[in-house]
């Protein structure tokens, strides 16, 4: 189709592209195409924020986890988190126990620390960052396990 100059144009014709645009908005389309011979009309907006949110995998689901508490001396009974200073995360993350995987644990129950000593380290975003011993003693119990994610303040080493 030639235009009054004579050049190949097409000539777009508003009043059908803005129907199609009200034919999108009344129906929640995205995405309306009309054809008329060699003629070939498409209208489509952006998906509504919600349809386009991405979806994240989630992880596993992890074991509970269990109390490590050092054996009990004499006539002692253990009950619920044993007595002692809790070592607190100061952020939240992902708790680590061992430098890298297959590695020993930094500490396990019964073992002696002194301050300044690594118990473990919790990851954020990217980070590592070790959690050290407070004042030197025993390691009462192991309050999370390797891998475990950790909120702020969540109680992590026992000492005694």
């Amino acid at each position: 189709m030639a235009d009054k100059d004579g050049n190949d144009a097409m000539r777009i014709d508003t009043r059908l592209v803005r129907e199609l645009a009200r034919l999108l908005d009344s129906n929640n389309l995205t995405e309306i195409e009309v054809e008329d011979g060699d003629r070939k009309i498409k209208v489509q907006r952006a998906a509504p924020a919600a349809a386009a949110a991405p979806v994240y995998a989630s992880a596993p689901p992890q074991a509970a986890p269990q109390l490590l508490t050092a054996p009990p001396m004499h006539d002692e009974t253990p009950v619920g988190e044993p007595d002692g200073e809790s070592v607190r995360s100061p952020m939240v993350g992902t708790a680590f126990l061992a430098a890298e995987p297959g590695a020993a644990p930094f500490v396990s129950v019964g073992d002696t620390v002194k301050a300044g000593d690594t118990l473990l380290i919790v990851e954020a975003m990217k980070v590592m960052n070790p959690i050290t011993a407070p004042h030197g003693g025993t390691v009462k119990a192991v309050l999370v396990e390797n891998g475990q994610p950790v909120e702020f303040d969540q109680p992590l080493v026992t000492l005694g």
